[in-house]
C-alpha cells in the first residue's frame, strides 16, 4: 500500500520526463532568441526608407511615429530578455532536478501547465493562492512568447 502512495505522490519528474521538457524548452529558447534579436535590430538600425525628401510636416509625423515604435520595441525586447532569462533558468533547475516543483506548494507542478508554459515555477493552485488571475485556454497569447505550433 506504501509502495502505490509513492507513486500517486511521486516528487519529481523522472530523467526521460526532464528530457522531454528540456527538448520542448530548447525549441521555445531558440525561437525566443531570433525573436529577440529581430527586435533588437528594428529599434537598433536606422531606416533606409527615411522621410528626407517629404514635407516638413510629413517628416516630423513620421519621426514621431518611429520614435514611439522603436520605444515599443525597445520594450517588448526587454520582455522578450526576461522571458529567454526564464527559460535559461528552467534548464537549470532541469539540471539540478528541481523542474516542475511548485515553489510554493513543493508539489510537482501538472506537465500539460509545464507543456504550455515551460517556465513555470508555481502550480495553478499556488497563483490562485496568491490572488493572481490564471488564463484560460481561450485565451490569446501575449506576444512576443512563443507558443507550440
Amino acid at each position: 500500500m506504501k509502495k502505490t502512495a509513492n507513486i500517486l505522490e511521486k516528487s519529481r519528474y523522472s530523467d526521460e520526463e526532464l528530457d522531454e521538457f528540456r527538448q520542448i524548452i530548447l525549441k521555445k529558447l531558440e525561437k525566443a532568441q531570433k525573436d529577440l534579436e529581430l527586435l533588437t535590430e528594428s529599434y537598433t538600425t536606422g531606416n533606409d526608407n527615411d522621410t528626407n525628401d517629404t514635407s516638413p510636416t510629413f517628416k516630423v509625423l513620421e519621426e514621431g511615429y518611429q520614435v514611439f515604435s522603436k520605444e515599443e520595441n525597445s520594450k517588448f525586447a526587454a520582455r522578450q530578455e526576461k522571458f529567454i532569462k526564464s527559460l535559461e533558468n528552467a534548464l537549470v533547475r532541469i539540471e539540478n532536478k528541481t523542474y516542475g516543483i511548485c515553489r510554493v506548494t513543493g508539489k510537482l507542478i501538472p506537465k500539460d501547465r509545464l507543456r504550455s508554459v515551460p517556465h513555470a515555477t508555481l502550480s495553478i493552485e499556488a497563483k490562485m493562492m496568491q490572488g493572481v488571475p490564471v488564463p484560460t485556454p481561450q485565451q490569446a497569447p501575449r506576444p512576443f512568447e512563443p507558443h507550440d505550433e
